[in-house]
């Protein structure tokens, strides 16, 4: 039985056994959907205990989510409000038969695309700005923590992610970072990445971790609360 799912009163909980040595508690957007991992030799009536413990945090942020405005699709077109770095601007969108390029100039961002592009690689486009300049903020940041905090980056990959900001395995030293992030003022980013350059010295939440964070990053509470404030029609997570 690796996957089941559990019933406390009306909260559905999908769950599934994993090797790993604590247990997982995760609400997904858009609709709250519940999902737990707990370790293999945990019994199930030590995973209802925790759940139960955890209920009014499950409602909590199922409440959270569920009044969320669900993000619009974007369009791509002249007028349409893009964030970067913090900051919103009005798209201008100009058609001429050259390489397609982003220009970040005043309080605009010009999308410069062939004629002939539809939807889908206007979005390329973009998300390869977004990226390349996702790429130019990390490697200005990542050096310099990694003297400081004492740790080694083996890898640094930027992803698209669905519920996570960004992501760290320990044992290998191979970090991953939300794209989203980009459009998240700078403070954001660079908290993301110290929370997971502090987990190569401690995996866990626990409270080394957090140790750690107050006395690499003082001030990392605010800059949380900051990026899971959200900004007009983006998606949001909880981190």
């Amino acid at each position: 039985m690796n996957s089941f799912q559990l019933q406390i009163d009306d909260l559905t909980v999908e769950v599934t056994r994993k090797k790993i040595k604590n247990v997982h508690l995760r609400v997904y957007p858009p609709t709250g959907t519940v999902r737990m991992s707990m370790p293999v030799r945990m019994r199930v009536s030590e995973a209802r205990r925790f759940l139960l413990s955890r209920e009014e945090w499950i409602r909590h942020h199922q409440q959270q989510i569920r009044q969320r405005p669900m993000a619009k699709e974007i369009d791509l077109v002249d007028g349409e409000e893009h964030f970067f770095r913090g900051h919103g601007y009005a798209l201008r969108v100009v058609e001429k038969p050259a390489p397609p390029a982003v220009v970040h100039m005043g309080g605009e961002l010009l999308l410069q695309v062939r004629p002939d592009a539809d939807r889908a690689k206007r979005v390329a486009v973009l998300d390869r700005w977004y990226r390349q300049q996702m790429q130019q903020s990390l490697a200005e940041l990542v050096d310099p923590w990694q003297r400081r905090m004492g740790v080694t980056v083996t890898a640094m990959k930027v992803r698209k992610m669905k519920t996570r900001w960004g992501s760290c395995t320990p044992r290998t030293g191979a970090i991953r970072m939300n794209l989203e992030l980009i459009k998240r003022p700078p403070d954001c980013l660079e908290y993301v990445l110290v929370h997971e350059l502090a987990h190569l010295l401690e995996p866990s939440h626990n409270r080394r971790f957090q140790a750690i964070m107050d006395e690499f990053l003082p001030d990392w509470r605010e800059r949380k609360q900051v990026l899971n404030a959200g900004q007009s029609g983006q998606s949001d997570w909880q981190y």
